[in-house]
């Protein structure tokens, strides 16, 4: 499912316009990254939490030619599934 699909879809069930739905699921999405940006978490009870993970510095590989190279330190974003998500995908 793509944004598109799933404006369509949320503007089935909630009875709006699929305007409406598209500005509400893009407040939503811009709310996330700035917050998850800032450095806090977003916890959606039931579904899940958007957060931000360090992950350190570290030495790879070239698959190519097996040359070692340092892979800097980054953060990265984060979303580790709630419960009645996990459970609705597993059918538990």
């Amino acid at each position: 499912m793509n944004k598109e699909e799933l404006v369509q879809e949320i503007s089935k069930k909630a009875s709006v316009t699929q305007k409406e739905a598209s500005e509400v699921l893009g407040a939503l999405i811009d709310t996330i990254q700035t917050t998850v940006k800032k450095g806090k978490k977003v916890t959606l009870v039931g579904f899940g939490t958007f957060e931000q993970r360090k992950r350190a510095a570290r030495i790879g590989r070239n698959p190519q030619t097996g040359k070692e190279l340092k892979i800097p330190a980054k953060t990265v974003p984060a979303f580790s599934a709630g419960k009645k998500f996990k459970v609705a995908v597993n059918g538990k």
